[in-house]
């Protein structure tokens, strides 16, 4: 791809993302983004067929690829579950609270039938993303530190609290006083841990 065409590709992608970020997924329109991004809407249709096809590509290679890079940064599943849960949530308050744009299309992933498109049209399945996460939780289970759940309720215990803290982040940050701290971060990280950890 020539430098222009990946210059206009970028602007697509960012300004995209700012939209969502400001304005809501509900109110980015292929004419919206033209105007934002300053090109044709017929150049936004070249790279991508309709909107779901640009959001499906979004959220993929400009979210959840730098994400998982980002969440598994100096992270090995060998840690022992303190440790690790420490440097995934760090990992992870770090990333989201300098990349809103990001953190906002994952939110609307959530409540929108967004993931589950994406990942069976890229032929994504459990496990393929994040899957030092899934081994880490799965062996601390299988070997009695944590709590035995399902993996699906161990993520949710371990990075739902995460995310309603980071949006309080981001309330916060037009408030007199921001209260969502790193150390504030790492002492709701405590919490967790004492909860999910087996004490029989």
């Amino acid at each position: 791809m020539r430098p222009k065409n990946l210059e206009k590709e970028q602007a697509i992608r960012s300004m995209a993302l700012d939209i969502i970020a400001n304005e809501g997924l509900e109110n980015l329109t292929m004419q919206k983004l033209a105007k934002a991004a300053n090109i044709s809407p017929r150049t936004i249709y070249i790279k991508y067929e309709n909107k779901e096809d640009l959001l499906v590509k979004l959220f993929i290679h400009e979210v959840l690829e730098p994400y998982e890079a980002a969440i598994l940064n100096g992270f090995t599943d060998g840690m022992d579950f303190s440790t690790g849960t420490k440097k995934l949530w760090m990992n992870t308050f770090t990333y989201l609270k300098n990349n809103r744009s990001h953190f906002a299309l994952l939110q609307h992933s959530k409540s929108s039938p967004l993931l589950n498109k994406a990942y069976q049209q890229e032929n994504i399945v459990q496990g393929q993303y994040f899957a030092p996460v899934h081994r880490f939780l799965t062996d601390n289970a299988d070997a009695g530190v944590i709590k035995s759940f399902p993996f699906d309720v161990l993520r949710a215990l371990l990075m739902s609290p995460l995310i309603d803290l980071v949006n309080e982040y981001f309330d916060h940050t037009t408030r007199p006083v921001q209260i969502i701290t790193d150390e504030v971060i790492m002492q709701c990280c405590e919490v967790v841990i004492a909860g999910l950890i087996n004490n029989k």
